[in-house]
């Protein structure tokens, strides 16, 4: 049974964790809370990759206090040899009498054999506390570890109509300063940001984290693009950037010349249309460790993620502000003739950005009906 003290240490573990929403991928975020009593000796999150672990960091702080404390972690200590030592060795070796950890660990290197190790050093150990919120930070971590997928999102900016650009492809700006800064916000919290060749060729985007205010260490996404035709030019902004670029394509002509540009250039199956697999796309983008994938795409690519139920969230940000029937839809989806074929969506949050309104939706599955 879990106190009102154990459930404000792993509030205060999990907002610890927040602090590696930017830094810490491909692993994931993870906050500890190291206390004696009813007194914190030492607290600590993840390092960007190769740094120690929440757990270690926290021991340091804590010093000789660990022996006989109890420890409040995020996320299920690690029992493996990665980059850095085992979690579970440290927290043993430090003594501590009891751990309390959010949730299991999904990893299969790890899944369930922390806690056993912890367990029979002597130690005890208790699991479920705040479980939900701490997958929801590490939603993509979890996606990935447990079906070989990273978490998609698809982003759309538009106005009330539901239109993304004029009949002549002007764009700038829909929405205002507040939602683009968010924006950035999402992008620096992905693996990757995705994108297609006809919004390259048409704009030409850089595609990456630019908001001095965010604290990445280093880190940028990986820039996606899908070009089933390699049309991608060596001349592209991205291409100069700090940070990865990777084109998924189904052809072979070219790729030379765009990764002496500095591109690496990835062969996947065509789709029925023609198209790359953007299923192959993701599975791939998982093996290569991408945890949560952001789409800023066109409308028809960010409807064909949509329509194959490839996305597992939709983000809108809506300005006040009318475009026009002639104006380029914000998805564009199949026609459907019956209701039963219809895509609905479930409201998760909204958010007032400015004069913008900010909307999380999860798409529902047909088979619920």
């Amino acid at each position: 049974m879990f106190t009102e003290f154990d459930q404000r240490m792993m509030a205060r573990a999990l907002r610890l964790a927040e602090r590696g929403l930017y830094t810490t991928d491909p692993n994931p975020r993870v906050g500890a809370v190291i206390t004696v009593g009813e007194q914190i000796v030492g607290e600590g999150w993840t390092d960007p990759v190769g740094g120690p672990h929440a757990e270690v960091n926290a021991l340091r702080g804590a010093g000789a206090s660990s022996r006989g404390a109890t420890v409040y972690v995020s996320l299920e200590p690690c029992s493996h040899h990665g980059r850095t030592p085992p979690c579970s060795d440290a927290l043993i070796a430090a003594g501590v009498r009891r751990v309390v950890c959010a949730v299991g660990d999904p990893n299969p290197l790890v899944d369930g054999s922390g806690i056993s190790q912890l367990r029979t050093a002597g130690i005890e150990v208790e699991s479920g506390l705040l479980a939900q919120h701490a997958e929801q930070l590490n939603v993509g971590f979890f996606k990935r570890m447990k079906r070989g997928l990273p978490y998609v999102t698809v982003k759309v900016a538009a106005s009330l109509d539901g239109k993304v650009a004029l009949r002549n492809g002007a764009s700038r700006w829909i929405t205002g300063e507040p939602a683009r800064r968010d924006v950035q916000r999402l992008r620096a919290r992905s693996s990757a940001v995705l994108t297609g060749i006809g919004t390259v060729l048409a704009d030409d985007p850089q595609m990456n984290v630019r908001d001095p205010g965010i604290e990445m260490r280093g880190r940028q996404p990986l820039r996606v693009v899908c070009d089933s035709r390699l049309r991608m030019p060596s001349t592209a902004r991205m291409l100069v950037l700090a940070g990865a670029t990777l084109v998924y394509t189904t052809a072979t002509a070219g790729a030379k010349a765009l990764e002496a540009a500095g591109a690496g250039v990835q062969t996947v199956p065509a789709d029925a249309r023609g198209s790359v697999d953007l299923a192959a796309v993701l599975r791939d983008l998982a093996a290569r460790h991408c945890n949560e994938v952001l789409v800023e795409a066109g409308p028809v690519l960010s409807g064909r993620f949509l329509e194959l139920g490839l996305a597992d969230a939709l983000i809108t940000y809506l300005s006040p502000m009318l475009l026009g029937g002639d104006a380029r839809s914000m998805l564009a989806l199949p026609a459907i003739d019956d209701m039963q074929q219809r895509l609905e969506l479930d409201l998760v949050e909204q958010r007032q950005l400015g004069k913008d309104i900010r909307f999380t939706w999860k798409p529902r599955d047909r088979n619920q009906g």
